[in-house]
C-alpha cells in the first residue's frame, strides 16, 4: 500500500477543530495523484495522452476524528482493475499515535477528455500496463 503523509491544515477543520467529514475524499485524492506521481506516471501526464479517469462513486467510514495540526498518513492501493475502470481504497491514521481515523473506496471510469468510455487495453496500452502493474504489485 502505497503511503502519504499530509498535515491537517486549519481550513480542514470545522467549529470543534476536527476535520470536516468531506475532507477525507480530498485526502483520498492526494494519495491517489501521490500514488501514480511517485511510481511513475503522474495524471497530468495521463490527460496529455487524452485519457481521463472520472470520479464514478466515492464512500468514506469514518472511525476516530482527526485534528488540526495532526501529522496524517494516507494509504491507498488498486483494489480492483477491469478493462473499462478501477476501484482504489484508502485508509487514514495518525502519524505518531497510528490512531484508525477513516477508510474509504473510490470507483473511477476510462474515459477521453470528452467523457466517452475508452476500452482501455485497445487505446491506451501503456496506461493499461502502468495501472496493471500497479495492482498485480498490490496482491504480491
Amino acid at each position: 500500500m502505497f503511503e502519504t503523509t499530509v498535515r491537517v491544515q486549519y481550513f480542514d477543520t470545522d467549529k470543534m477543530m476536527i476535520v470536516h467529514h468531506a475532507n477525507y475524499i480530498r485526502f483520498f485524492e492526494i494519495a491517489r495523484t501521490e500514488y501514480l506521481r511517485a511510481e511513475g506516471m503522474s495524471y497530468s501526464e495521463m490527460e496529455k495522452e487524452d485519457f481521463i479517469m472520472p470520479v464514478l462513486s466515492v464512500s468514506a467510514e469514518y472511525k476516530e476524528p482527526a485534528v488540526y495540526d495532526e501529522e496524517i498518513v494516507i494509504g491507498c492501493r488498486i483494489a480492483k482493475i477491469s478493462h473499462a475502470s478501477m476501484e482504489i481504497e484508502y485508509e487514514i491514521r495518525g502519524k505518531e499515535n497510528g490512531k484508525f481515523h477513516a477508510k474509504g473506496k473510490s470507483r473511477h471510469g476510462f474515459t477521453n477528455r470528452a467523457l466517452k468510455p475508452i476500452p482501455l487495453k485497445k487505446k491506451q496500452p501503456d496506461i493499461y500496463e502502468f495501472l496493471t502493474r500497479l495492482y498485480e504489485n498490490e496482491k504480491d
